[in-house]
Formats: C-alpha cells, sequence, structure tokens
C-alpha cells in the first residue's frame, strides 16, 4: 500500500473536514500545513493538498501557498489529488491550482473535489472517493 499524506490549510474547519474525510478513507497521514514541509514529500508515494478559495479566488498566502511553491519542484510525477472548499465564485482558484499542478508533472488520481462553505454528506462522500482513488493510484 502506498504511503499517503494529506496535507491541508483550514481557517473555518470546512477544510479540515474535507481533509479529515479524504485521510480517513486514504489511510494517510493527515498534516496541518505548518506540520509539514517541502522535504517531506520524498517520503510519501501520493499527496492530497486541501486549501479553501481565498480573498479573489486564491491559495491562502500567508501559510499554505508559501508550502505549496516550496513542494512544487518535487511533484513531477507524485500521485496527487486536490480539494477545498469556497464561498463565492464558481471554483477558478481550483482550476488555477489544478493547471498548475499538471503544468509541474503532477499526477492528479482524480478530479478535485470543491464545495460550497460546510461540506454536506455528498461532499464528504466525494472527499472519501478521493481519498480512496489516492490510496489506490
Amino acid at each position: 500500500m502506498s504511503k499517503t499524506a494529506v496535507v491541508y490549510w483550514s481557517g473555518t474547519g470546512n477544510t479540515e473536514a474535507m481533509a479529515q474525510a479524504v485521510a480517513e478513507s486514504a489511510g494517510a497521514e493527515l498534516f496541518a500545513c505548518a506540520d509539514f514541509d517541502a522535504a517531506k514529500v520524498d517520503e510519501f508515494d501520493a499527496i492530497a493538498f486541501g486549501c479553501p478559495s481565498m480573498g479573489a479566488e486564491q491559495l491562502e498566502e500567508d501559510e499554505f501557498e508559501p508550502l505549496f511553491t516550496a513542494c512544487e519542484p518535487k511533484l513531477s510525477g507524485k500521485k496527487l489529488a486536490l480539494f477545498g472548499s469556497y464561498g463565492w465564485g464558481d471554483g477558478e482558484w481550483m482550476r488555477n491550482w489544478q493547471e498548475q499542478c499538471e503544468a509541474d508533472g503532477a499526477d492528479l488520481v482524480a478530479e478535485p473535489v470543491i464545495c460550497n462553505d460546510a461540506p454536506d454528506d455528498e461532499a464528504l462522500a466525494a472527499c472519501k472517493a478521493l481519498g480512496e482513488k489516492l490510496a489506490n493510484a
């Protein structure tokens, strides 16, 4: 079985709830972004990154974006999944993030999971399915 990490940033707890669902179904280690760094990327076969949309549909820029940017050079060929919540807009931040990961050469194992505000049962089920796909990729 592959060694999997779920790394997330959450301001309100919505993305954290999504991260817990992904990690549970993937049998993954769960990390708040403050507890993860680029050096750890090499320890895992697969990583799910979770971050909500902030501001004008962008990644959280004080903690998560610097971490993700530091990880990017190590993502080529890495099995990856993305998830996050948003409060407004149409998910543009996730489409941009997905394109960025693909440009980095990452192997996205599934379509990203996004949900508006707190994840409902359907969103949590999608997170669990995402975790399963990541664990079995």
